[in-house]
């Protein structure tokens, strides 16, 4: 089965970019040229997604002029508007019941970037038959860390992986049951998800490979670090 919908949430205040998105909404931010939405867009194309749902939110004006029904981006896009207060969990809510018929699609917060294949996430999910599944990352230590032998520094690490816990990426694969388990208002990761765990219904995908939360000025400059670096390969 081909998994080729998402929807993707751009609807936030983006406050910690702020004065960046005082005027328009995170997604639109420039990263390299082009916002941060239109890469996220290109990379879903590249993974074989040509249907998408846009929830917005925040300014949705700029981002429904700027992308209009998706063609001149190879896709066709569908737009659910919610409240800005709403939470994730409104967001996905709305988008899921108005715009998507289909029993399986990807879902994601909209700020990311990665390499992740979601071909590999959706084989994943749909061999384990879950109402959830949600890829998983080592998040990076803010910390560096200093290697002892007994009271000697024998070496350092800047900032490394932290390989004994996973943090959440804001990438999923949906089965449409999950509108069952989503609130009026609030966030899917405080609501939604302990639901799914506790029920044996979220599924976690591991990855290890590139990816960046785009949350503030210092992820925005990683962002456009790493994108230059891929772009001039």
């Amino acid at each position: 089965m081909k998994v080729d919908t998402a929807v993707v949430l751009a609807g936030g205040l983006g406050t910690r970019l702020r004065p960046l998105t005082e005027d328009i909404p995170k997604a639109m931010v420039m990263i390299k040229g082009r916002p941060l939405l239109e890469w996220i867009i290109e990379w879903l194309r590249g993974n074989g997604v040509k249907q998408i749902v846009l929830g917005v939110a925040y300014l949705k004006e700029k981002i429904i002029k700027y992308f209009g029904n998706g063609e001149a981006f190879g896709v066709n896009i569908k737009y659910s508007i919610h409240s800005v207060d709403g939470g994730t969990g409104e967001g996905f809510r709305l988008a899921i019941s108005r715009c998507i018929d289909t029993d399986v699609f990807f879902a994601m917060n909209g700020d990311q970037f990665t390499n992740l294949n979601l071909s590999d996430v959706a084989e994943f999910h749909l061999k384990h038959n879950a109402i959830a599944t949600i890829v998983v990352t080592n998040p990076q230590c803010p910390y560096g860390h200093i290697q002892v032998n007994e009271r000697d520094a024998i070496g350092f690490m800047e900032k490394p992986p932290c390989l004994n816990a996973f943090t959440n990426t804001g990438i999923y694969v949906f089965n449409r049951k999950i509108l069952q388990y989503l609130p009026e208002k609030a966030d899917i990761e405080k609501t939604t998800f302990p639901m799914l765990a506790r029920e044996r219904q979220l599924k976690v995908y591991p990855f290890q490979g590139f990816f960046v939360t785009v949350n503030t000025y210092k992820d925005l400059v990683v962002a456009e670090q790493e994108l230059g670096k891929r772009v001039e390969r």
